[in-house]
C-alpha cells in the first residue's frame, strides 16, 4: 500500500471504537433531551416546579458534556486527527463540544428562575417568568440533540473513512515484506 495513503487512514479499530462511543454518547443526549421536560401534560409549567429536579438536569447536562469535551480532547491528541478524515471528525467533535458546553448555563438559569417564581410581583410578572424558564430550558434541549446531530455528523464520516479501507486493504503480517537477509560477510559483534 502507497505509505501516504496508508498514512490518511485512521486504523479500522480505532474508528470502528470511536463509532461505538459515540454512538452511545448520541443515545444519552438524544435521551436526555427527551426525557427531561418542565412542562406538565397538559403543556403549561406547572405550578410549582421543582428546583432540585431541574438544577439536576444542569448538573447531568454538564456530566454529559464533560464527556463530550474528554472523547474530543482524546481524539485531538490522537495522530488521526491531522489526516483528512480525522480533521473531519474532529471538527464535528469540536463542534458538539461547543453546543454540549451550551446546555448546563441554560438548565441552570432555568432552575434559578423557579426560585424567583414565588417573589413575582403579580400576575404578569409569574407569566414572564414563566415564559423564560420555557425558552431555557427548551433551548437547552436543543443543545442537547444539536451535540448529538454533530456526533452523528462524526460518525457518518467515520463510517464513509472505513469504506474507503475497503480500497487499500491494510497487509496482513504474511503480506507484509520479510526483512532482508543478513549481508554476506556482515561481522557481528
Amino acid at each position: 500500500m502507497n505509505p501516504d495513503i496508508q498514512r490518511e487512514l485512521i486504523p479500522r479499530d480505532d474508528a470502528l471504537h470511536l463509532i461505538g462511543a459515540l454512538d452511545g454518547m448520541q443515545t444519552k443526549l438524544l435521551d436526555a433531551a427527551e426525557q427531561w421536560q418542565l412542562l406538565d401534560d397538559t403543556g403549561h409549567v406547572p405550578a410549582s416546579p421543582a428546583y432540585a429536579e431541574l438544577i439536576q438536569h444542569a448538573a447531568a447536562a454538564q456530566a454529559l458534556s464533560r464527556d463530550v469535551v474528554q472523547l474530543t480532547a482524546d481524539f485531538a491528541r490522537t495522530a488521526h486527527s491531522t489526516n483528512r478524515a480525522g480533521s473531519a471528525v474532529l471538527a464535528h467533535l469540536a463542534t458538539a463540544a461547543t453546543m454540549s458546553s451550551h446546555a448546563a448555563p441554560h438548565f441552570a438559569e432555568t432552575a434559578e428562575t423557579v426560585l424567583s417564581l414565588s417573589r413575582s410581583s403579580g400576575p404578569a410578572d409569574r407569566q414572564y417568568k414563566e415564559g423564560r424558564m420555557v425558552i431555557g430550558h427548551a433551548t437547552a434541549r436543543a443543545y442537547l440533540r444539536r451535540t448529538s446531530e454533530s456526533l452523528g455528523d462524526a460518525v457518518e464520516e467515520l463510517n464513509v473513512h472505513l469504506v474507503f479501507h475497503r480500497f487499500f486493504p491494510t497487509p496482513s503480517r504474511r503480506e507484509s515484506p520479510a526483512p532482508p537477509p543478513p549481508r554476506p560477510g556482515a561481522r557481528h559483534r
